[in-house]
């Protein structure tokens, strides 16, 4: 099994993203709401935490492997939870996914049936029995950032740029998760104005 994939992110489809690695180029299907952030990391190399998964029929022998991938460990294991629900399966979960796993986890944690109804492919019906399956079950991921840390310790230019956020009409645990990301992947950025600013490219792909 292929746990992580790292390469150069050399395409970006609507779901699918391609690394170029040793030469060859590797195809990886991606959730909806990662394809900002691989964006705007086209042309670098990034690290994908990966699931295996066959398409196709057994019986008509047209089995195809595919790669999934996420950012973080964490947003993998929010995945193979959200897959679990009766009638989710891998395809329609990718799709789902339009929000970032902390607001979608907050929002089951909180029951907001209506939100998740407002998911590609949910609807009302999907939306309540993913309340009534995972409830409960995917609080640890509300404040998950990227390396899955329930909650990390915030430098001071950290949180001013989370106050900076919030003030600007960001829900909170959304702000938390993209000034972690830009911790991750743009080290160097110490002022809160400048998190602010990359924290709005990675997620609008800029």
């Amino acid at each position: 099994m292929i746990a992580r994939i790292t390469g150069v992110v050399a395409e970006v489809g609507e779901g699918s993203a391609i690394l170029d690695r040793d030469g060859m180029g590797y195809e990886v299907l991606v959730p909806r709401y990662a394809i900002g952030e691989l964006t705007a990391a086209r042309g670098k190399s990034i690290t994908l935490h990966t699931l295996e998964y066959v398409e196709g029929n057994p019986g008509g022998g047209n089995l195809i492997p595919r790669l999934v991938g996420f950012p973080s460990v964490s947003e993998m294991r929010f995945f193979e939870l959200f897959t679990r629900v009766k009638g989710i399966g891998m395809r329609k979960a990718l799709r789902a996914l339009s929000e970032p796993v902390a607001r979608i986890a907050a929002a089951i944690e909180s029951s907001d049936a209506k939100l998740l109804g407002r998911l590609p492919g949910i609807g009302a019906r999907t939306a309540d029995q993913i309340v009534a399956e995972l409830r409960g079950k995917v609080s640890q991921f509300v404040f998950a950032g990227p390396a899955g840390a329930a909650r990390p310790q915030w430098s001071q230019p950290q949180r001013d740029a989370l106050d900076i956020l919030t003030a600007l009409g960001e829900r909170r645990h959304e702000a938390e998760q993209w000034v972690a990301r830009v911790a991750e992947t743009h080290p160097h950025i110490q002022a809160a104005e400048d998190i602010v600013k990359a924290a709005y490219r990675l997620r609008s792909g800029a």
